[in-house]
């Protein structure tokens, strides 16, 4: 027998309005009635629990429990009873006995207990053997088995999408729908980041000081609902500055999602590891470290950029030319030698320009020469600034 828990049971509410032929007969036998609550008999709540009727649903990450009890039929004592309990699934074959010992005897009509308990871990089709060996009176050897047989369903649809930010910084977006017929209440969506990155979560926002969920105090996900949850990783410092080293796929993590159903049965998945494909800056990046959000018209203003070789083995001899565009003008002297760049090394420049034209604007104009083998990088739209109006002073 499966060992689940009860359910709360809901009686299905009868009225009439007073001036109908039952009168008050159908609230009477309501409030009567012991499985309602005194006060709310119209609704269908209740305070009495009910055994399991059936087998019911099992659910991928949920603990699987069952008792199976062995009895002694016949008017004579068995010896050497040896109970044995697996778990065959479509790829391996589990042993859930809580013991390999036999018991010596079993005397008529008494019987052998056992409780078993298994966290599920694949979906499909699942086979519960339960096998009975045991020695008559006779010396003669007895053996029976019985199956049980039942299906694992998958309790949530999980899809990740990624974002790459300038700054190396990922963002992860996990829609979680919940695809079972009952409520579920979110315990836990954790990430779990890789070696190579540092996670912050963006589920939950200050409020007086208190950091509260935005999905509220009750984190309930009804059925067929999807709930997105965000996440941040930034590189860890011994591998952001190596740009060489996270390219390609890069391993992320995996989510940690832990959920309660009915009374309290709680489940749990792992995903497996998300994987991400790392954007290609061919072999030399160039990002901005710092540039301001507003300037004024016609007024210089500097910001900070980064140059990265992302090349593992050639060396460059780079050459920084600086292209006016109809708003940008940049400040300074074009084709000066920035010097030898080491493979997965950087260096940070500082650069001033000014915009002759209001509004948002696109930072452009950014040329990168490799002297060895005369190969020329353009960097257009890397960032773009809002320029006003500058204030006029009164005399």
């Amino acid at each position: 027998m499966r060992l689940t828990k009860p359910t709360l049971f809901t009686n299905i509410p009868v009225t009439c309005e007073e001036r109908d032929l039952p009168g008050n007969l159908f609230t009477q036998l309501m409030k009567d009635d012991p499985s309602t609550v005194k006060g709310a008999e119209t609704l269908m709540l209740g305070e009495m629990l009910t055994l399991p009727q059936n087998f019911g649903n099992i659910f991928l990450g949920e603990t699987f429990s069952s008792y199976i009890s062995v009895h002694n039929d016949s008017n004579q004592v068995v010896k050497d009873i040896l109970v044995k309990a697996d778990l065959q699934t479509s790829s391996q074959r589990l042993n859930l006995s809580a013991s390999s010992a036999a018991v010596a005897e079993l005397k008529p009509d008494c019987c052998i207990d056992d409780v078993i308990h298994h966290e599920v871990k694949e979906i499909g089709t699942h086979i519960l053997v339960c096998a009975v060996s045991y020695t008559t009176q006779t010396g003669e050897k007895m053996y029976f088995r019985k199956f049980f047989k039942f299906q694992v369903l998958k309790p949530l649809d999980v899809k990740t999408k990624f974002y790459n930010a300038e700054t190396d910084e990922v963002f992860l977006e996990a829609q979680i729908q919940n695809i079972t017929t009952s409520p579920m209440f979110m315990e836990k969506v954790s990430l779990e980041p890789s070696m190579m990155y540092n996670v912050a979560e963006l589920n939950t926002v200050d409020t007086a000081g208190e950091s509260e969920s935005t999905f509220g105090s009750r984190t309930y996900l009804q059925p067929m609902d999807t709930r997105q949850y965000l996440y941040c990783l930034k590189p860890k410092q011994e591998f952001a500055e190596k740009a060489g080293v996270i390219k390609g796929v890069t391993v992320i993590g995996k989510l940690d999602i832990v959920w309660k159903t009915n009374l309290g049965e709680r489940g749990r998945l792992q995903t497996s590891q998300l994987q991400r494909m790392a954007p290609g800056y061919g072999d030399v990046r160039l990002s901005l470290e710092t540039i301001p959000d507003t300037v004024n018209l016609e007024e210089p203003f500097d910001i900070t950029c980064k140059i990265t070789n992302c090349s593992s083995e050639r060396t460059m001899d780079l050459v920084l030319e600086m292209c006016n565009t109809n708003s940008i003008h940049w400040c300074g002297v074009s084709g000066r030698q920035l010097g030898k760049l080491h493979p997965s090394s950087s260096l940070h420049l500082a650069l001033t320009l000014l915009s002759s034209v209001q509004g948002l604007q696109s930072v452009s104009g950014l040329r990168l020469t490799d002297t060895f083998l005369k190969r020329t990088y353009e960097y257009d739209d890397i960032a773009q600034v809002c320029v006003v109006s500058s204030e006029v002073k009164q005399s």
